[in-house]
């Protein structure tokens, strides 16, 4: 267990804390080698709980997505160690990767990646089945995200906002304990974004998700948990946000 210290351990006793669900330690992230590496993580210390909602801020070349990759089991540390819900992800082969992000993760992008010749449910539908879970509730899904009345439609059919929606629902029908969120509004207008970050954090909460949202957009970080800031693959601030902004609150 982690516990919180005190300023005067006889005055208050130490807070049991949860075991983190996300651990980096000492983690490196290296693309080539010799004069032409590029050194995309240096030495990344990080701990997520449960249930944290957090946005890792940062301009581009930051490293923020690459840190996303590696929590997703996208790609691995060059050194360092990282876990997740106690299991260490460092070195480990293409199977256990792949068994990781199946059962683990559930990824959202800036760009949704829905098959355009499948309707919502079927998009849906599909992650249930490469889980091996062809029964995984499609239509409550499209309905926690407000598509119940349109599981029919195909996504050149639906709004950008609409098919983000449609990529929620594909994200969480398999029950992830993670969420892992790469730039969801970037391309949504501002009524839409806040639609969307509203429902990220219902998801979170309603579900006991711990989400991780990577952005350059500053606005977001009010509404989140905890905001990490990066620059040159370094984390350079970790702050909590004791008043978290509602989502409908955000502008930009």
């Amino acid at each position: 267990m982690t516990y919180a210290s005190t300023s005067d351990p006889a005055a208050a006793p130490a807070q049991i804390l949860p075991e983190p669900v996300i651990r980096l330690q000492g983690v490196t992230k290296t693309y080539g080698s010799g004069e032409v590496a590029v050194h995309a993580l240096r030495g990344i210390d990080l701990e997520i709980g449960p249930d944290e909602f957090v946005v890792v801020l940062g301009p581009s070349g930051s490293g923020k997505t690459t840190l996303l990759n590696l929590i997703g089991g996208i790609e691995t540390p060059t050194s360092g160690r990282l876990t997740i819900n106690g299991v260490d992800l460092t070195g480990v082969d293409e199977a256990a990767l792949t068994a990781f992000r199946r059962d683990s993760v559930g990824f959202i992008f800036q760009f949704f990646n829905l098959v355009p010749t499948l309707t919502a449910a079927e998009n849906v539908e599909l992650v249930g089945e490469l889980i091996g879970r062809p029964s995984a509730d499609s239509v409550a899904a499209l309905g926690a995200v407000g598509l119940a009345d349109k599981p029919d439609r195909f996504p050149g059919a639906l709004s950008g906002g609409e098919q983000q929606r449609v990529a929620i629902a594909r994200a969480v029908v398999k029950e992830p304990p993670i969420l892992l969120a790469d730039e969801p509004t970037g391309s949504l207008d501002l009524d839409t974004g806040r639609q969307v970050l509203g429902l990220l954090r219902k998801v979170g909460r309603d579900h006991g998700r711990t989400i991780v949202l990577v952005t350059h957009n500053q606005a977001i970080a009010g509404m989140a948990d905890r905001v990490v800031r990066m620059r040159s693959g370094q984390i350079v601030e970790d702050q909590r946000n004791t008043a978290p902004t509602a989502p409908e609150a955000v502008t930009w």
